[in-house]
């Protein structure tokens, strides 16, 4: 099963050394003040290899492009309530590489993504709740049935160790990749790399 792998939420320079070096595909800082993950400072190291994601909520265009430039920036995440017009904004002029957050619980939210086609490099699917952010909870992957969009996206929320088997169980024309964060952590911001380890072995299997 050949899917992107990325890894949010993370703060300390050999830990990400540690987590890039198991072939991760992307790996995220969290720029949102009220995050256990914050991050406003470039860690001693940066990854090389894995693509760099900055995760931002409702933030302003000039803090976006401040960190996208201090931190080299491959990818910009919007986790908030982002209009269509402001991504657009962003990726058009720009240039910046866009994935747009939706969380999920009816099928009505589904078709909230309809605007967002064009103006957006992923989409990443997650567990919808009031307070903004992750939530390290699974929402119903059922609800996918009613996406046919043909911009490609992550599932996200609640993705732990067991969790293997199901994402190999789960087939959708658009599937990019999984986003995985706190339930591989020992503590917010570090990540635990042989459970990591452990669980990409077991997807691949």
């Amino acid at each position: 099963m050949n899917l992107l792998v990325k890894v949010c939420g993370m703060t300390d320079g050999e830990n990400i050394r540690q987590v890039e070096a198991l072939g991760i595909d992307f790996i995220g800082f969290v720029f949102y003040p009220r995050s256990p993950r914050f991050i406003c400072q470039a860690p001693d190291y940066l990854p090389r290899y894995a693509r760099r994601i900055g995760v931002f909520v409702n933030e302003t265009k000039e803090n976006v492009l401040t960190y996208t430039d201090r931190f080299g920036l491959d990818y910009i995440q919007l986790h908030g309530n982002e209009s269509p017009l402001y991504c657009r904004s962003l990726h058009e002029n720009h240039r910046l590489k866009i994935i747009k957050t939706f969380h999920l619980a009816t099928p009505s939210d589904v078709t909230v993504t309809e605007a967002y086609h064009g103006v957006c490099n992923y989409f990443l699917f997650e567990y919808k709740t009031l307070q903004l952010g992750g939530t390290g909870q699974q929402f119903d992957w059922n609800l996918l049935r009613h996406y046919s969009g043909h911009t490609p996206f992550f599932l996200s929320g609640g993705i732990n160790t067991g969790s293997a088997s199901a994402i190999k169980q789960f087939h959708h024309p658009k599937l990019a990749g999984i986003d995985l964060n706190s339930r591989f952590e020992t503590t917010p911001g570090m990540k635990d790399v042989k459970l990591l380890q452990q669980f990409l072995k077991e997807l691949k299997a």
